[in-house]
């Protein structure tokens, strides 16, 4: 299984009283899809995950911004409920078999922990997160971008897809346009934290990787690249 990367968002004066009107200004700064720019789904999630939901609403077509969506979820306003919403946005992405790129509408999941939902996780996982997709959009295939790895970029594994894959980025053009490309989604996702700490009053956030002892240090140490 491939890992994800996630943002986490905590800020100041979240309670019950003030959970939706953060909530919608959270899903403003959203980046969503040129060509799906509205949300998909709302989910409203009780107690903790192994509820069953308390409310869903397909919104697929309906195209609905952060306005509507945050009319939808005060219907069920509870400290202890989260607010699921499913969206897309656009990312860079490299297609191995077709040793192509491609700049297409990929899943982003956007919730809000009310402040006593699962225990009061929120304190740990923050008021708000972001199933951000895939780490390697972030950070590159098997080491290709890793600070001093450049001597030798490529991990050891004979499958047949990942022989090509070294192939082809053993060209200096194709690895330039990878490195261009892992920076143009790093470099999005940085914009859309810096207009997130505009709109809401952030103490803190984190991005977050599976992989990774210190996602946010890997993603600037591959910016300063060249």
């Amino acid at each position: 299984m491939a890992n994800r990367a996630y943002l986490r968002v905590w800020t100041r004066d979240f309670t019950e009283i003030t959970l939706i009107a953060q909530f919608a200004r959270f899903l403003t700064t959203a980046p969503l899809s040129a060509t799906e720019n509205a949300f998909k789904e709302l989910i409203v999630q009780p107690i903790d995950a192994t509820e069953l939901s308390l409310a869903e609403w397909d919104l697929k077509d309906l195209g609905y911004g952060a306005p509507e969506v945050a009319a939808l979820a005060i219907q069920h306003l509870h400290p202890d409920s989260a607010y699921i919403v499913n969206a897309k946005w656009d990312i860079w992405s490299f297609d191995v078999e077709a040793l192509k790129w491609m700049h297409k509408p990929e899943p982003l999941m956007l919730t809000c922990h009310g402040p006593e939902y699962d225990g009061g996780i929120a304190a740990s996982e923050g008021n708000f997160t972001a199933d951000l997709g895939f780490e390697h959009f972030f950070t590159g295939h098997g080491g290709l971008l890793a600070p001093g790895a450049a001597s030798n970029p490529f991990d050891s594994s004979d499958h047949p897809l990942e022989h090509t894959f070294r192939q082809w980025m053993s060209v200096p053009a194709n690895l330039k346009e990878y490195h261009a490309k892992t920076r143009a989604n790093i470099q999005q996702l940085f914009s859309w934290v810096e207009a997130i700490e505009q709109a809401l009053p952030v103490e803190r956030s984190e991005l977050w990787s599976e992989g990774e002892q210190n996602f946010e240090a890997r993603l600037d140490a591959i910016l300063g690249q060249h």
